[in-house]
């Protein structure tokens, strides 16, 4: 169990993040047209997963924004946002903030994959949803890197994470 602030006020998630040097676990997604995307979708690619509670927060969708710019000029790396949200909720803030050079998958239907990677929030006002964490992993699925967010509200280190690719 992971401890994390909200607001300075401690939460705490289902676990700890994956280990670098491990695999990812194969994820079971919601994609935008509510089709289903797994790891499998991405092989051969580096991913960057930014994890994220909800695309309605102003930090979130900074992080969505950021990692849309970067995307643009990284090679053979998909970014992948993921969150509670429902797709179609996804699917309005990425249309209207023009945003297309990221993959937005949502985890609403059980949270299978925030409770297997150790996201969930188990406590506070923000219980059921993802903490805030970066996941990148290599091409093979090793994951390269992790972090998760100290503080939800803060941004992640958008930087050490694309400095692994």
């Amino acid at each position: 169990m992971a401890s994390i602030t909200l607001g300075g006020n401690p939460i705490h998630t289902s676990g700890e993040l994956p280990k670098v040097g491990t695999k990812l676990a194969d994820f079971k997604l919601i994609q935008n047209d509510l089709s289903v995307a797994s790891l499998g979708n991405f092989a051969g690619k580096k991913l960057v997963l930014n994890i994220f509670p909800s695309i309605d927060t102003g930090t979130c969708a900074t992080s969505v924004r950021k990692f849309n710019e970067s995307a643009a000029n990284l090679e053979n790396t998909a970014v992948l946002c993921i969150s509670r949200d429902l797709p179609f909720a996804q699917k309005r803030f990425c249309g209207a903030e023009g945003i297309e050079n990221v993959v937005n998958l949502s985890d609403f239907n059980g949270g299978h994959f925030g409770k297997t990677n150790g996201l969930e929030i188990v406590d506070g006002p923000l219980a059921g949803l993802h903490s805030r964490a970066l996941i990148v992993t290599d091409v093979d699925g090793t994951i390269i890197h992790t972090e998760q967010v100290a503080e939800i509200a803060d941004e992640p280190n958008y930087e050490a994470a694309l400095a692994v690719l």
